[in-house]
C-alpha cells in the first residue's frame, strides 16, 4: 500500500524539506472576536474585585492588630471590612441584575466552580465580619468577638484571592493565560489596599505593622505582575497598552509611592497621603486587569496565536522526541 499524500507531506516536513503550500495566515470572520467578551460591568465587577480584596485582607490585618493590642486600628479595620464587603456584595448583586439570583447560587455547593465556592465564602464571611464589628464597637461578648474576628481572618485570604481564580477560570486570554500568578497578584493588591486603610484610619503609634505590610505588598505585587506578563507572552501587550496599560502604570506609581511614603515618614499628613495612594493603586490594579481581559477577548489574535504557538511547540517537541 502506497503512503497517503498527508503522510508523504509529514515525512518531507520531518526531513526538513520545504513545503509547497505556504502556511495559512490567521484571519477571523470579518475580524470578529473568536470568543465572547464577558458582559460584566467594569464598575460593578472590577469594584467587586477591589472591595472584596480590601475586606478580606483588612480582616486579616484586623486580627493581627487585635492580638497585638492595637485595638483602635483593629476596630477601624473591622468596620472598614464590613463596609467593603457590604458594598462589594451590592455591586455583585447589581451586576447580576436580579437580586434573587444571588441566594439561588447558594442552593448547592460545587467545589469545582469558583463562583459557587466564592458565593459561599462571601455568605459565611459577611456575618462573621458583622459580629466582630458589633462586639468591638459595643465592648460586649468578648469571646464571641474573638471567635468572629478569627473566623473573618481565616476566610479573609480566600475572599481576597478567589476572584483571581474566578477570572482565570474563564476563556479570556489575559486572565486564563496568567492563571498561576493571578491569585497571588490579587492577594498582594488586597494587602496593599488593607495596609493603606490601616495607615489612613489607625493612630500613628499603631502604624508600624501596616508600614511593613505595605512595603511587602508593593514588592510582591510587582513580582506577581512580572510573572503574569511572562506567562502571557504576546498577550501581555494588553497589560501595557490602551486603558489597561494606563491604569497599571498608575497602579505601580501609586503603590510604590504609598509604600515608600508610609515607610519613611511618621508625619500624619504624609501617612494619610500614603494610605490614599495605596488604596488608589490597588483599585487601579483591579480595574487595569479587568480592562486588559476585555481587550484580549475583543482581539482575535490574542485567542488564536497563543493556541497556535502551543500546538507548534508540542509538535516540535514530539518531533524532537521521535528523533
Amino acid at each position: 500500500m502506497s503512503p497517503t499524500p498527508t503522510r508523504r507531506r509529514g515525512r518531507r516536513a520531518r526531513r526538513g524539506e520545504e513545503l509547497m503550500v505556504p502556511r495559512a495566515e490567521f484571519g477571523s470572520y470579518y475580524g470578529k472576536p473568536v470568543i465572547k467578551a464577558p458582559s460584566w460591568a467594569p464598575r460593578d465587577i472590577a469594584g467587586y474585585f477591589f472591595l472584596g480584596g480590601l475586606a478580606g485582607a483588612g480582616s486579616l490585618l484586623a486580627a493581627g492588630a487585635h492580638l497585638t493590642g492595637h485595638h483602635h486600628t483593629a476596630t477601624a479595620l473591622k468596620v472598614s471590612s464590613l463596609a467593603s464587603v457590604t458594598l462589594s456584595t451590592a455591586a455583585l448583586i447589581n451586576d447580576l441584575g436580579v437580586p434573587s439570583r444571588f441566594p439561588n447560587m447558594l442552593r448547592v455547593i460545587k467545589p469545582t466552580s469558583p463562583m459557587s465556592v466564592g458565593s459561599w465564602i462571601l455568605s459565611v464571611y459577611a456575618p462573621a465580619a458583622g459580629a466582630s464589628v458589633l462586639c468591638a464597637v459595643t465592648g460586649r461578648l468578648p469571646r464571641l468577638g474573638a471567635a468572629s474576628t478569627t473566623g473573618a481572618a481565616l476566610l479573609g485570604p480566600a475572599l481576597a484571592t478567589y476572584t483571581g481564580v474566578l477570572a482565570a477560570d474563564t476563556a479570556v486570554p489575559a486572565w486564563h493565560g496568567a492563571h498561576r500568578p493571578l491569585p497571588y497578584l490579587f492577594a498582594a493588591s488586597a494587602t496593599a489596599a488593607a495596609s493603606g486603610m490601616a495607615l489612613l484610619v489607625g493612630p500613628a503609634r499603631e502604624n508600624a505593622p501596616a508600614r511593613c505590610a505595605a512595603v511587602l505588598a508593593a514588592v510582591a505585587e510587582q513580582a506577581a505582575t512580572r510573572a503574569a506578563e511572562h506567562d502571557l507572552g504576546m498577550v501581555a501587550e494588553t497589560y501595557r497598552t490602551g486603558r489597561a496599560g494606563r491604569l497599571l502604570r498608575w497602579s505601580k506609581a501609586l503603590t510604590v509611592a504609598g509604600a515608600v511614603g508610609g515607610a519613611v515618614s511618621g508625619h500624619r499628613p504624609l501617612t494619610v497621603a500614603s494610605g490614599l495612594a495605596l488604596l488608589a493603586g490597588s483599585a487601579c490594579t483591579r480595574f487595569g486587569i479587568f480592562a486588559a481581559g476585555i481587550a484580549s477577548a475583543e482581539d482575535p489574535r490574542y485567542t488564536v496565536v497563543p493556541q497556535r504557538e502551543r500546538v507548534d511547540g508540542t509538535a516540535r517537541q514530539g518531533r524532537a522526541d521521535t528523533a
